[in-house]
């Protein structure tokens, strides 16, 4: 038979490590209590933040990581740059690498080029894939080059860099053979 004492003890112990067991849990729930309340500001921050975006009222600077390439935006108004990745205007001096490394490997990739290239053999240069649907979303990307000088298209989608056209450097030899194959009747990546 257990004496008195003994249980007492037994019992006082059983006590006192629930009673530790119990501020285990406390200290648990108040740090997951204090992860959420900080997920709840941010969110609230976010929301804050996103609405005056949105609602155009005056400039608006959105931070950017230039070393993805990014380039600061004003905004005034017009729209959301929310989610927008800009690629630069081409202007001479200006180098591939202020570009996003995707935008950067297939203006390296034509610069290097002789001849202007189609969609699917740069997705191939590039080890991209050439399914028709890639090539076609990949071919969005070649025209936002276009638009912003970086590439030339002179006919219907062939693309060559359009830096060196707009700078002088390697132009007229391009040009003196791009002559002489309309001239011929030879359209670029046929042989005569």
């Amino acid at each position: 038979m257990v004496s008195w004492l003994e249980e007492l003890d037994r019992r006082e112990a059983a006590a006192r490590e629930e009673i530790a067991e119990l501020r285990s849990q406390i200290a648990e729930l108040t740090r997951r209590v204090a992860d959420r309340e900080e997920r709840l500001s941010r969110l609230e921050i976010t929301r804050e933040t996103m609405t005056e975006i949105l609602s155009g009222d005056g400039a608006v600077r959105v931070s950017v990581d230039e070393a993805a390439g990014e380039v600061p935006v004003e905004g005034s108004g017009a729209g959301s740059p929310v989610g927008v990745r800009l690629v630069p205007q081409w202007e001479p001096g200006l180098e591939a690498d202020v570009l996003p490394r995707s935008y950067r490997d297939v203006v390296e990739v034509l610069q290097d080029a002789v001849h202007p290239m189609r969609a699917h053999h740069l997705c191939a240069a590039l080890g991209l894939s050439t399914d028709k649907n890639k090539v076609e979303g990949f071919r969005s990307k070649l025209k936002r080059l276009v638009e912003r000088g970086w590439l030339a298209e002179d006919e219907p989608g062939l693309f060559a860099w359009g830096g060196a056209r707009r700078a002088g450097a390697g132009a007229p030899e391009r040009e003196a053979a791009a002559d002489g194959r309309r001239r011929a009747g030879v359209g670029p990546g046929s042989r005569p």
